[in-house]
């Protein structure tokens, strides 16, 4: 990975690129910040610089992520006893190589393990403090990187920590979590902290402008839904059908849930249509509840006459975008963005997902009747 293939983040590469102009690398630093912003892509090129600066020949080996002094952790099922990264590198690096942008749930989609507990074992801290107890390939510096180090269990937590303060000579430690809620504090203070912000609109555009044919009328719309989140976007650009068949559905649930006040038997098709749902692999499932999100809160604004906010309608199949929008409001966008957010969440913890459905398609038909 390049600096100039990162799409924006322009102030925090020049920052990065200084501390090794000026020998200011910290020997261990957490970079915090959802992969759609480019949390992996910015340590790989801090490492491949690093390494470059020691080895001219070093750049090439860090683009193929195949350089003997650059390890890698990241989260795995348990696989017949065992949960250590490198069994399963190859695929790890075959996704990267694909899209360095790739988030923790398209890991989990890529290895088909969505009912598995991905993590990052104690075995997998003592093979790794095993490779670092042995001399640099190549007499220099040695990189660890922890790609999403927040999903460390404890007892790996706890023997981290103590790499963390007895690292051997000449290594570096760079790890990436979305967030320092679930890393121990005792970690956090021995890291120095790289905050990775949202890629700014403007960057994302013309990052899709130079790598994709888009129409300019695209681009705006699939700029303002991803929010920063690169990842998120070229997903949105590639979603195609996937986009239409949200569509159907989302209009398929309103139009249930309007009806089951009137005619209870319309809760055997929510019923049906979280079945539907629910048979879908868990990023799908998360990625509709994104959708069904922003078209809420789209209606929202076209009821509250911002209709210049409103960069996506429903229009298909009959649907009446104006008549729907009257009934989100004040009185209910809450209620809905916290069950929808809940349903995420319970998705995410690998909670039932004909129940998490279920649930959500019945509430809907509650709160979608709220008075205004």
């Amino acid at each position: 990975m390049n600096w100039e293939n990162i799409a924006g983040q322009t102030n925090l590469k020049k920052l990065l690129k200084e501390s090794i102009a000026e020998n200011r690398v910290s020997h261990a630093q957490l970079f915090v910040g959802k992969e759609g912003y480019g949390t992996l892509p910015m340590v790989l090129a801090y490492a491949k610089e690093i390494l470059n600066r020691e080895n001219e020949y070093a750049a090439a080996k860090v683009e193929h992520l195949n350089h003997l002094d650059l390890h890698f952790s990241f989260p795995v099922f348990t696989d017949n006893r065992n949960s250590l990264s490198k069994n399963k590198f190859d695929e790890f690096r075959e996704m990267i190589m694909a899209s360095p942008y790739a988030s923790y749930d398209d890991w989990t989609a890529f290895l088909e393990s969505e009912n598995k507990q991905l993590f990052i074992s104690a075995d997998e801290i003592d093979d790794q403090n095993q490779k670092f107890s042995l001399k640099s390939f190549e007499g220099g510096t040695k990189i660890l990187i922890v790609w999403r180090a927040d999903k460390m269990n404890t007892a790996a937590s706890n023997k981290f920590l103590k790499f963390l303060e007895e690292p051997p000579a000449k290594t570096i430690i760079l790890l990436t979590a979305e967030s320092t809620n679930d890393i121990l504090p005792t970690i956090l203070s021995r890291t120095q902290i790289v905050e990775i912000p949202r890629i700014h609109d403007e960057d994302i555009e013309n990052h899709l402008k130079k790598n994709f044919s888009v129409s300019e009328e695209k681009v705006k719309e699939i700029v303002h839904e991803a929010q920063g989140d690169l990842n998120d976007a070229v997903k949105l650009l590639n979603s195609g059908d996937k986009t239409n068949e949200f569509e159907k559905l989302f209009v398929q649930w309103v139009r249930d849930a309007f009806m089951v006040k009137k005619k209870p038997e319309y809760l055997r098709s929510i019923i049906l249509w979280a079945r539907e749902i629910a048979g879908w692999n868990r990023e799908k499932q998360k990625n509709f509840l994104n959708y069904c999100s922003e078209i809420f809160r789209l209606a929202l604004l076209q009821n509250y006459q911002s209709e210049n906010l409103v960069y996506k309608k429903i229009d298909a199949n009959g649907f009446n975008w104006t008549g729907f929008s009257k009934f989100i409001s004040g009185a209910n966008i809450e209620s809905i963005l916290e069950e929808i957010n809940a349903a995420d969440l319970h998705l995410t913890r690998n909670g039932n997902p004909k129940i998490v459905w279920t649930d959500l398609g019945i509430k809907l038909s509650r709160y979608i009747h709220k008075s205004i």
